[in-house]
């Protein structure tokens, strides 16, 4: 491991502050032992560190995408192409997955459905290159639910997507209990219907509020496990809200009410706005939910965030958003849900950091803090689209180490 100056450029450390023009920060072993102007170092630091020069770019914390799905393919194909081929014939495909979502500037990642402990193990022992991750394992919602995937053609897909599918209250309390013995970080229930379900609505209720609660429950008294629910239509946001969960994923159809209460209860938003750029094509009803739901998403998410709400990035990556294209999401946030660029940066990094509970060690550019960093080409104040560029991500450190070096930096 090299321990590196990171010099001339200028740093958003991912709280909020206004930028530091002319910054350093130096890496030790894995960690940031320390950060700020660089004419307020006053002495060198012990051992052989390696200096390099940013270019006068702009140096951003790690990022995260809360909402991803390795295990689906984006927009290059459909799930129903696992059903095709061996089960390990995924497994090759996850590696240019997480590489390419990684090298575009996302170093920790929050899979909510598809891929299992096995592979968030095989990136942290350094097997495969990727974000670090957080996992759901599966999704939870009833018979006709959004995990359920039983095709009219006779064809269950439901194992394929990652569905689990509990119709009580104490089966929703044993497949939680299972989910964490798998070893799951966040237990994902779908307290709505889908816009890419084959059997339900966004507008449906989903879980109900008592199972949600009890899979609440089930994740605080096991380890402290959140809960994140899929949640479009008002039925399954409130629901979901007053169950508990930790966040909501999409909410559409959030009203005043559920936003106050979302506030006082400090409930997070994941508004998944690239996702709603790419329209349902696999069906005619698909078309028509996702024309419906994803023009409300837009209109929703100002109001979400102007309630005051806790926003944190992400894009659904995988259902129909490649992987690899995850920081469009921040131009997004900026043009629909009303954030300035710099809370744009927050929601992606230090608001992402706390709700995925690493907040301690990630989210911020900070003394003692591992070393997640990005180097981002120019100034993403004034142009916060150039992020989602893979070409603009220059160079992308994961505790303290050089996983990709587009801007070609001297770093030995």
């Amino acid at each position: 491991m090299t321990n590196m100056l990171l010099r001339n450029a200028t740093l958003i450390d991912g709280t909020g502050a206004d930028p530091v023009p002319d910054a350093a920060v130096l890496v030790e072993d894995g960690k940031i032992s320390w950060v700020g102007a660089e004419s307020a170092r006053t002495s060198e630091p012990a051992g052989t560190v390696t200096s390099v020069d940013l270019g006068g770019n702009t140096l951003c914390p790690g990022f995260f995408d809360c909402h991803v799905h390795f295990g689906l393919p984006g927009a290059e194909g459909s799930p129903l192409e696992r059903v095709l081929k061996p089960p390990s014939y995924s497994y090759f495909q996850l590696i240019e997955r997480l590489r390419v979502t990684l090298h575009n500037g996302v170093t920790t990642a929050r899979d909510l459905m598809g891929v299992d402990a096995g592979i968030r193990a095989a990136v942290a022992d350094g097997l495969i290159a990727g974000p670090r991750l957080l996992v759901a394992i599966n999704m939870l919602s009833q018979t006709s639910g959004h995990a359920d995937f039983h095709l009219p053609s006779g064809i269950d897909l439901t194992p394929f997507v990652g569905g689990s599918l509990v119709d009580s209250v104490d089966a929703a309390r044993k497949r939680a209990r299972e989910l964490i013995r798998q070893g799951a970080d966040v237990i994902k229930v779908g307290s709505s219907g889908g816009v890419s379900s084959p059997n339900d609505d966004p507008s449906w209720l989903g879980m109900r509020r008592e199972m949600i609660a009890a899979v609440v429950e089930e994740g605080h008294n096991y380890g402290g496990r959140p809960v994140a629910a899929h949640a479009i239509g008002h039925a399954g946001i409130r629901a979901a809200v007053e169950a508990g969960v930790h966040s909501i994923e999409h909410g559409y159809e959030l009203d005043d009410d559920l936003r106050h209460q979302m506030v006082a209860q400090g409930t997070f938003l994941v508004p998944t706005l690239l996702e709603t750029m790419t329209p349902v094509t696999a069906s005619p009803q698909g078309a028509a939910k996702s024309a419906k739901w994803h023009a409300m998403a837009h209109d929703s998410v100002h109001a979400s965030a102007a309630a005051g709400i806790k926003i944190a990035l992400g894009t659904d990556a995988g259902l129909s958003p490649d992987h690899g294209a995850n920081l469009k999401e921040l131009g997004l946030l900026v043009k629909f849900g009303g954030l300035s660029p710099m809370q744009a940066i927050v929601a992606g990094t230090a608001t992402a950091a706390e709700l995925c509970g690493v907040d301690a060690s990630l989210g911020t550019v900070e003394t003692g803090k591992l070393a997640d960093l990005v180097v981002v080409r120019g100034d993403p104040l004034t142009d916060i689209d150039s992020v989602g560029d893979a070409a603009n991500i220059l160079l992308v450190i994961k505790d303290g180490v050089a996983v990709s070096n587009r801007g070609a930096f001297t770093i030995t």
